[in-house]
């Protein structure tokens, strides 16, 4: 098993003479279709299993829930030309890595987690994949005219995890939106009452 963090679609908001987040998606791709054109022209490509999930999912303008997020499970199981909207979590990945590799589960939440079997198929399709080139420019770069530019050059970029979510969300809204355009407000639809109710 081997993990691989491609960092590039966290962008650079609209920071000025940074990457735009266009350019940086874009590469994030590129870089996730080059590590599948190798894997899938390799003599591993019958036995492999390549997962990959989105970092931090938690907010952000998506109309059914913010925390709700796309996961790709790519082999030769799972070349079956459908999409899967079975409800999943990032723990069931996980439930689905162990399984595939006979290990147990290693807390009480990946054993009860939903794996991801009905996105597999007995039979292999083992046709490669060949990684497509991007017709976004890699090198394009924010100016200060870019949407809310100065807003995002006071934010620290040095970790993911200390962009402000909400201002992030709505500098990435105007950049592909528009600058006048109002970002809807995230949705949390599948949260909990953890409310203590006195019982």
């Amino acid at each position: 098993m081997q993990f691989v963090y491609l960092p590039s679609d966290h962008t650079a908001g609209t920071t000025p003479t940074a990457r735009n987040p266009d350019a940086m998606v874009a590469d994030n791709d590129l870089a996730l279709g080059r590590l599948v054109d190798a894997v899938s022209h390799s003599a591993f490509w019958g036995s492999t299993a390549i997962f990959v999930l989105e970092d931090d999912a938690q907010d952000g303008p998506d109309h059914v829930d913010g925390h709700r997020s796309v996961a790709f499970v790519i082999s030769p199981y799972t070349q079956t030309a459908a999409v899967n909207s079975s409800f999943y979590s990032g723990v069931s990945l996980m439930r689905t890595m162990e399984l595939l590799l006979g290990v147990p589960p290693m807390t009480q939440y990946d054993a009860l987690a939903t794996p991801m079997t009905d996105a597999f198929t007995t039979v292999p399709n083992l046709r490669p994949y060949d990684a497509l080139t991007p017709g976004q420019d890699l090198n394009e770069v924010n100016t200060t005219d870019s949407p809310m530019s100065a807003e995002s050059s006071t934010i620290d970029f040095s970790e993911a995890d200390k962009i402000p979510m909400r201002l992030m969300n709505e500098i990435l809204w105007a950049n592909a939106h528009g600058e006048d355009s109002t970002m809807p407000e995230p949705v949390h639809s599948l949260t909990t009452d953890t409310a203590d109710d006195g019982g």
